[in-house]
């Protein structure tokens, strides 16, 4: 083909470019090419005349002269280099690394010049021929390996470059001549030459590792090596879509394939042309699918066509017509012979309609494919289908759209560019379309170069009804014999072109025809067949294949049962170890609930349920429901929701809590709403298990009622707007549940994770999950026998008895064929036929193999052991019929004891034979004379064939002795991933992780040995019930041999016992290995394929067969998508069909309509998931509960004496203290609270502290204290995660005032420790303004209203309480609502300024008290002592104002409650029961109320209650019901008689221990109520404890020990951030021992404290003293002390008054003051040196910066 030649194509050779261009298209995965034709003929010349041809085809025209053109100037010219002066000889270049791209090749090319030596240069894969001289692209890619040059098109170009030097015309195949390839050395040697002629007809081309005859779409690429992705090209590359006007021969050639579409595979057939029309996006596009043979139901043009007489009995075929353009005439006679579809007019509408992208072009050249581009298209695909396979309408769909897309690249990517900016690279606008006047000789031309296979009537025909009659006309005469497709093509000027689509291949109409049928059509269909006796004939001549004469069964043979004596132990199930991988799932499931609840949209109110129940739907399989009954029993949920008392209760008690959706789930469902209407506060989870199982809706249920059930009853109204039902559905395939209309969100999907990535076992599983992916690799291990594989003999059996029956279904006959090919293998393998060896011809291999390992099996194994053979069969009347026929060959031969013949019927129980059921209780050890298996798992070893029938499995999980799973006769016409994956699924596996990979089981599958450990393989389950029991059972030794049942089959097998029985059972060797799968051929074929993303073939049909697709301009799935973009795929990609339950789920202007309170989890095939569900709702369970409790400190009082008091002050249940006898009580100077564990004890004399070793630092103190679990009370507060009915006005929801709406107020009052005005700001809710006073309404704040000490309600609370907080907005307890119970009160947050908004937000509904900003770093002494200072301005504002009303003064109430955020409930003891005391929950209000109606109430300074603890008063032989001493986190303080203590403002520990001390010296007084008591709950976020020391340069926390929180005063040293009082106190706290060192673990010398308590550590004792006149204090006569400590001391503190005291030689001295010259003033006001002596090096200061106001102290000895 020179140029000379260009259009005087020989035939040969243009029907070799015709087949391979028609190839190339088909393969392209990304655009599709330009037609051949276009290429050939038609393209206009102006596009082509810039560059000569240069492909270089053969020719026999002589060489034509050649004239190379210059190179330029500059440029090398030697011989074999590269003009760039680069080495490219073979010989230079062996052991160099060669950059060649994916895609390409190294190549050797010849050089005239240099005839020893090869160049070297990097060539396009898909333009060289594969090994047969086959399937090169025409034209040239390639690159220079010498200087990396890229992206030479033309080989002319090419040749220039290297310096090949030519006299003639360059050409590609007469100097690129051999492969080149790296030894194992490494090196780049010269290999095999180039085949660029191929021999031999046109074939298939076809890979390695392919089958030899392609079916159902199996095509495969050119090259038996993979091909990479390759990108698309830029802008401005040249497409074609059809011809111009002009019909003539071009006068130039096409230049080839663009080098930058793919060379991978066009992916096979999506999916087969079923029953139902996809919808697109528009509703135009909605066409009937199929009419069957009805004329009538077509509109009737003009002219009609009679169907022949007998042309299903004359041709053996039923024609399949498909409707494409413009209306089928109508077809009159004998209809029923012929079948009608409109899919191919619905696809043909669909590709037309453009996606919405594209609309908004408005007037552009961007238009859909024109009628003749896709019937053209059409015929391309016609083509390159193999005899065998069977069109697939998305196959066509994805031509359609790649071909649209190539054609319009260029002005797709102009319309994505701005509107300012050029268009990059050569335009070449839009080509002229192809016209009607072309199409019917294009199409005859492409359909010639498949001889007969495709025949195209169009040139002569003037009408559809012409063109219909010649069909039927040499379909009759026979002369389409070999012709599987005629298309009709009708083209008048003027007139819109018309077609249609004929199937004459009788192996494709029988499949299609089979298609059209619905699932439940098809069952019906042969049960039909069945019932009538059409089938008999078939039989019949079955039976008469290979048995000749009646076989002699006179001579009976039974093997001898082997005896195991019964044992006494009971049968029990044993409750199963979940696996973390369950675990795992088992707690996202549970973050997802969590989210839901803790979501702004209150869907879910988690706080408010205090107990779970479930129930679980599941499919209407007897099997599958015992077996979820079974799971349920076994796994403790039931025990642990407190639904069994008993630890092992009857199973009926899990039936209870499963449901099988039959018509029977009505009454269950709707029981289970009237216990959810009347238990608000139970939580029901419904468990939807195989969820894809009935997604039908309600309006086109089944008149039996069995289908519809799950959309009436899970989508009820009733169900929805119950907010305690939450649905979980559960599947393993989710497929069809996602779509634009779904009910579930996106973001309540869970998927199960991956346990390996990389090889890494990310959750330490300890088994390895073997699924569809594992089979379809096996494979391609090409290592041993494939686990997953086709009996190419059983389908030729098959297939020569389709064409003889062609009226019987292909099930009928495959089914036949099948028990045939089992019932002559047991003749065979019984050895009791005495021609058994002339049997073996009339069965396959495969088959032969079956029957002789389960009967093998059992006969070599001395207890029984056998494998299942699992045989699919869907149809009811086939599986029954198969059953029959199986039993009665069994029975004939003796064999009734050897194996069992089960039916899996899924309406009715399993049942099996009394000896097999007696055989399964002695491995089993059962006891119970009533037992009998109700599940597949229960049949263990059994050896024994299972006929599973039903539409589709439903659930039921299979045992690990399943060796074979036959699927050799389920349908092929049902080419959806729903329907092929679940199928598959069946034999889906669990083996041990750190077993052999399955599909690599090394030599003799039979002679692997395992650890026979159960590990199940259950629909979601993956450790059995009988987990420990079954399995190891099973493998014990007969009695007379006692082994160890934990032992392995392994370790069994490797001792010296030669009687081991696991030497010889098959079953024990062969536990780790999953099962082997036989599929029919056309399945195998598409299942092994891959598309172009790399995926199995199965993962881009349609998802479900109720679901259709949106567009057919989507995308394909990627390999690299996971689960969630999967997801995210199909919910924008997939449109749920009419009967689809999610069709009614649509919404006006949104699809987003989904339910709240609805999840799916999703997961492969018998992987565990129903062990994660089950776990699942035991850990909400546990939540619950959970949430009804929280962790109360639970520590018991410290430095308790143990001698008991002799004295009894109060009576045991005295209401309120007597004051006069609190007065002669001595005062408890001792700490006893236990958080304050690790503090100096407060010297008393007669107490003598415990020697209890050494105590732990403060730090640790914290996280280690021991807590109880405590179920909250109805009295308890709460933090902003509960939310109930009652508590919505309280917490702001009010509808008098809108949320959020408050003020705030400035609050100015002066006091003289802070030297100047203090001003706080009160942010105060519009609904509690009346608890305040203000100039006038919305004016200036004047004071907070204190009520009067005689006033008295009883749902009132008269003290304000004040509750200092930070860092605990969301989990502090500031909810005192139920702890009221409901009684009017004045709550008051104390807030640090920069958390003021944060807190607003949370508690929008509560009154703040905002504190300045210099008290921002401030510690909880700071709150107290402003909350206190600031109460008792207050409270002299309202004595003002009272006397202004004519109150008297002191009759204001003078009582404040100062509260910790960590105060979750009160407790009070029974004063009833004081004999037995006890303590019982109590309100708040109960106790407030109590305290406050005290006698003399006003006499005492500060109250308090007692710390809870699980000790309580049990065990106290003397009850005193007050005491004085120290009170904590709760205390009632009367700022009146207090006026004169404050609280140490700088303090940050020990606050309320310093002021309790100072308080109690003043002379007041302290009660502590021991008949109430508060428990504190574990908060471990925030708190005033929760200081961190960082450093002043990082600002983050560092490990800086104690000791550097002090330096010497003006020296170098890491200065921190931290509050100078804080690092003080820490410093002491730590460093105390070596401060003190006399004082050290020694109580009778303690420190002396003037005026404050300081924490020196728990080894130091420090005796507090005051300064104060008519103060009291202890009596120190005759103590000697170790240390003297003063703190800020003031003037009271006299030189006079230190000299009171003893002081042991060598006592420390430590005077702490805020700056150096105070300091010095101090120790010479006190005369400090006459009795201490001094050093320079003895003064210290925090290690703060001076602008921080650093601390000071100074230390001496005592001299």
């Amino acid at each position: 083909m020179g140029n000379s030649y260009a259009g005087q194509l020989r035939s040969a050779r243009f029907e070799e470019v015709l087949h391979n261009s028609i190839e190339a298209s088909l393969r392209s995965n990304t655009v599709v090419p330009r037609p051949v034709f276009s290429q050939l003929y038609l393209e206009t010349e102006q596009l082509f005349m810039q560059d000569e041809d240069e492909d270089g085809s053969e020719s026999n025209s002589p060489p034509i002269p050649y004239q190379m053109k210059p190179p330029p100037d500059g440029c090398c010219t030697t011989d074999g280099f590269c003009q760039a002066g680069k080495d490219l000889r073979l010989s230079s270049l062996a052991s160099e690394n060669l950059d060649v791209p994916p895609g390409f090749m190294p190549v050797g090319v010849k050089s005239p010049s240099l005839p020893d030596n090869l160049l070297v240069c990097a060539v396009d894969r898909r333009f060289l021929p594969d090994e047969r001289g086959r399937n090169a692209l025409l034209g040239f890619s390639g690159n220079c390996l010498g200087c990396g040059e890229k992206g030479f098109r033309y080989f002319t170009e090419f040749s220039n470059h290297i310096n090949l030097k030519l006299s003639t015309q360059p050409k590609k195949q007469k100097h690129l001549k051999y492969h080149l390839y790296r030894n194992n050395q490494g090196m780049l040697v010269k290999g095999a030459p180039i085949c660029w002629r191929g021999n031999g007809s046109h074939a298939e081309p076809q890979t390695a590792d392919a089958p030899t005859t392609l079916i159902n779409g199996n095509h495969t690429a050119a090259s038996s090596i993979a091909q990479p992705p390759l990108s698309q090209s830029g802008p401005g590359r040249p497409s074609v879509t059809g011809p111009p006007t002009n019909a003539g021969p071009p006068k130039k050639r096409h230049k080839g394939w663009s080098p930058d579409s793919s060379a991978n595979t066009l992916t096979e057939l999506t999916s087969v042309i079923t029953n139902g029309a996809r919808s697109g996006t528009n509703k135009t596009t909605a066409v009937q699918s199929s009419s069957r043979g009805s004329a009538s139901q077509l509109s009737p043009p003009e002219v009609s066509v009679t169907v022949p007489d007998q042309l299903l009995h004359t041709c053996r075929l039923q024609p399949v017509i498909f409707k494409g353009h413009g209306p089928l005439p109508q077809l009159t006679g004998n209809t029923n012979d012929v079948l009608i579809s409109s899919l191919l007019q619905s696809c043909y509408l669909s590709s037309q309609t453009l996606p919405r992208v594209y609309q908004h072009y408005g007037p552009s050249p961007i238009q859909p494919l024109s009628a003749e581009m896709q019937i053209l298209l059409t015929v391309y695909y016609l083509v390159q289908l193999g005899t065998e396979q069977v069109p697939l309408i998305e196959d066509l769909e994805q031509i359609f759209m790649r071909s649209w897309r190539e054609s319009h690249l260029s002005e797709i990517r102009q319309f994505q560019q701005s509107q300012t900016q050029g268009t990059q690279g050569r335009h070449y606008g839009i080509e002229q379309p192809l016209t009607p006047s072309q199409l019917p000789w294009l199409a005859q031309l492409a359909a010639s170069s498949c001889g007969e296979g495709v025949v195209v009537l169009g040139e002569d025909v003037k009408s559809l009804a012409q063109g219909l009659l010649q069909m039927f006309s040499r379909l009759v005469d026979g002369r389409f014999e070999n012709t599987n497709y005629v298309v009709i093509i009708v083209t008048s000027p003027g007139q819109e072109t018309q077609s249609c689509v004929v199937v004459t291949g009788k192996h494709q109409c029988r499949a299609l025809a089979e298609s059209m049928f619905s699932p439940n059509e098809g069952l019906k269909e042969i049960s039909h067949q069945l019932h009538t006796g059409a089938a008999q004939e078939l039989i019949h001549y079955c039976n008469s294949l290979g048995q000749g004469k009646s076989p002699s069964l006179a001579c009976s043979f039974a093997i001898e049962n082997l005896k195991t004596p019964k044992t006494t132990n009971k049968y029990r199930v044993e409750w199963r170890e979940v696996r973390p991988i369950q675990l795992a799932v088992a707690r996202k499931l549970l973050s997802h609930v969590c989210a839901i609840a803790d979501s702004s949209t209150q869907n879910l109110d988690l706080g408010s349920f205090n107990r779970v129940s479930f129930l679980i739907l599941v499919p209407p399989s007897e099997v599958s429901f015992q077996q979820t009954v079974l799971h349920l029993w076994s796994s403790g949920v039931l025990q642990e929701l407190g639904s069994s008392e008993q630890e092992f209760a009857s199973q009926r008690e899990a039936e209870r809590y499963v449901v099988k959706m039959d018509q029977s789930a009505q009454s269950r469902i709707d029981k289970l709403l009237q216990e959810a209407q009347s238990n608000s506060y139970t939580l029901y989870i419904l468990v939807h298990d195989h969820a894809h199982w009935d997604i039908s809706s309600t309006f086109y249920s089944s008149t039996d009622g069995s289908l519809g059930l799950v959309d009436r009853l899970l989508n009820s109204r009733q169900v929805k707007d119950a907010t305690n039902i939450l649905i979980l559905h559960v599947t393993s395939f989710p497929f069809a549940l996602q779509t634009q209309c779904t009910r579930i969100s996106p973001y309540n999907e869970i998927h199960w994770p991956s346990a390996f990535s990389n090889d890494v076992d990310l959750y330490h599983e300890r088994t390895r999950y073997f699924g569809v992916s594992e089979l379809l690799e096996s494979t391609r291990s090409g290592s041993s026998l494939p686990l997953m594989r086709y009996d190419s003999s059983f389908e030729s059996m098959t297939s020569t008895l389709e064409e003889r029956f062609p009226k019987l279904h292909s099930a009928v006959i495959r089914t036949t064929v099948l028990v045939q090919q089992y019932c002559v293998a047991l003749m065979a393998a019984s050895g009791k036929i005495s021609s058994s060896h002339n049997l073996h011809k009339h069965t396959s291999v495969e088959t032969m193999e079956i029957v002789q390992s389960l009967l093998t099996a059992v006969q070599q194994c001395p207890t029984r052991h056998g494998h299942m053979v699992l045989l699919r069969i869907p149809s009811l009347a086939l599986a029954a019929w198969a059953h029959r026929r199986l039993s009665r060959v069994r029975r004939q031969l003796g064999m009734e004891d050897s194996f069992e013949i089960i039916l899996g019927n899924p309406s009715q129980a399993l049942t099996i034979g009394q000896t097999f059921t007696d055989q399964i209780k002695i491995w089993l050890k059962i006891q119970d004379a009533e037992w009998v298996p109700h599940t597949y798992l229960e049949l263990e070893a059994l050896p024994c064939i299972l006929i599973l029938s039903g539409t589709e499995p439903l659930g039921e999980s299979l045992p690990r002795s399943l060796k074979y799973c036959d699927l050799r006769v389920i349908s092929c016409s049902y080419l959806q991933r729903t329907t092929l994956e679940q199928e598959l699924g069946l034999a889906a596996y669990l083996v041990k992780a750190e077993s052999r990979p399955p599909h690599d089981p090394g030599p003799g599958s039979d002679l692997i040995e395992s650890d026979p450990e159960k590990l199940s393989s259950t629909d979601n389950e993956e450790e059995e019930a009988q987990e420990n029991g079954m399995m190891k059972n099973l493998i014990e030794q007969p009695a007379s041999q006692p082994q160890n049942p934990s032992k392995s089959a392994s370790s069994d097998s490797s001792s010296p016992r030669a009687s081991s029985p696991n030497l010889s059972c098959s079953w024990a060797r062969g536990l780790s290995r999953p099962p082997s799968v036989l599929l029919p051929r056309a399945l195998y074929d598409i299942i092994t394929a891959s598309d172009s993303s790399g995926l199995p073939r199965c993962t881009s049909f349609l998802p479900h067969i109720s679901v259709a697709w949106a567009s057919s301009f989507r995308p394909l799935l990627s390999k690299m998508m996971t689960c969630t973009e999967q997801s995210l795929y199909y919910r924008q990609w997939t449109v749920p069909r009419s009967y689809h339950m999610d069709n009614s789920n649509r919404t006006e202007g949104r699809t987003d309509n989904f339910h709240p309170r609805r999840l799916l989890l999703s997961g492969p095939p018998q992987v565990g998931k129903t062990g994660a569900y089950l776990h699942f709702l035991g850990l909400l369970s546990r939540m619950l509960i959970r949430l009804m409790e929280v962790d109360i400190y639970d520590d018991e009082d410290i430095h308790c004496t143990a001698e008991a008091e002799g004295v009894q002050y109060h009576p045991p249940n005295a209401p309120w203290p007597n004051t006069e006898v609190i007065k002669t009580m001595p005062f408890d100077y001792t700490v006893h609270d236990p958080k304050y564990d690790d503090i100096s004890i407060v010297y008393c004399p007669g107490f003598k502290p415990r020697a209890d070793g050494n105590p732990v630092r403060q730090e640790d103190v914290y996280l280690r204290r021991r807590t109880s679990r405590i179920k909250l009370s109805k009295y308890a507060a709460y933090n902003t995660y509960h939310h109930c009915e009652q508590c919505h006005q309280y917490l702001g929801f009010n509808p008098r005032y809108q949320m959020y709406e408050s003020t705030l107020h400035a609050f100015t009052f002066t006091h003289l420790l802070l030297g100047e005005d203090i001003q706080l700001y009160f942010i105060i809710p519009k609904s509690k303004e009346h608890y305040f006073s203000f100039s006038q309404p919305g004016g200036q704040l004047e004071s907070m209203r204190l009520p009067l000490t005689s006033d008295w309600s009883p749902d009132c609370i008269k003290s304000p309480i004040f509750t200092p907080t930070t860092g605990r907005h969301e989990h502090g307890l500031f909810n005192l609502y139920h702890a009221m119970d409901g009684a009017s009160h004045l709550h008051i947050l104390v807030v640090k300024e920069y958390e003021m908004a944060v807190y607003k937000k949370y508690w929008p509904n509560h009154i703040m008290l905002v504190l300045p900003t210099v008290f921002n770093g401030a510690g909880i002494g700071a709150a107290h002592f402003l909350i206190k200072e600031l109460s008792y301005h207050n409270l002299e504002l309202e004595r003002s104002r009272r006397v202004e009303g004519g109150s008297p003064s002191v009759d204001v109430w003078p009582f404040i409650i100062l509260a910790d955020d960590s105060c979750v409930m009160w407790n009070a003891v029974d004063n009833d029961k004081l004999s037995c005391p006890a303590e019982r929950a109590v309100s708040l209000k109960q106790v407030l109320q109590h305290m406050e109606a005290c006698p003399d109430l006003a006499q005492y300074g500060l109250c308090g209650i007692r710390k809870w603890n699980s000790r309580g008063v049990t065990g106290v032989k003397q009850w005193e019901p007050f005491s004085r001493g120290h009170v904590h986190d709760f205390l009632l303080l009367n700022v009146d008689r207090s006026q004169n203590v404050q609280y140490d403002q700088n303090r940050f520990t020990c606050h309320d221990v310093d002021f309790t001390l100072r308080l109690h010296s003043a002379g007041l007084l302290v009660c502590r109520f021991n008949n109430f008591s508060v428990m504190k709950k574990q908060i471990a976020i925030g708190g005033y404890r929760a200081f961190i020391i960082k450093t002043k340069m990082t600002d983050v926390s560092t490990s800086v020990g104690p000791s550097q929180y002090i330096c010497a005063p003006d020296s170098k040293h890491l200065f921190l951030a931290s509050p100078a009082q804080l690092l003080l106190e820490k410093y002491l706290q730590h460093t105390s021992q070596k401060l003190f060192p006399l004082s050290t673990k020694n109580y009778t010398h303690p420190v002396l404290s003037v005026d404050c308590y300081l924490n020196l550590g728990p080894e130091v004792t420090v005796c507090f003293v005051s300064s104060r006149p008519h103060c009291i204090n202890i009596s120190t006569a005759g103590l000697l002390f170790s240390g003297l400590l003063l703190c800020f001391p003031d003037t009271f503190v006299t030189s006079g008054f230190l000299k009171k005291f003893t002081f042991l030689k060598g006592a420390t001295l430590c005077v702490i003051s805020a700056d150096r010259s105070s300091l010095r003033q101090t120790v010479g006001r006190l005369e400090l040196e006459e009795q201490w002596r001094f050093r320079l090096s003895d003064e210290f200061q925090t290690a703060n910066a001076k602008e921080d106001r650093p601390l000071f102290f100074l230390t001496g000895k005592h001299i």
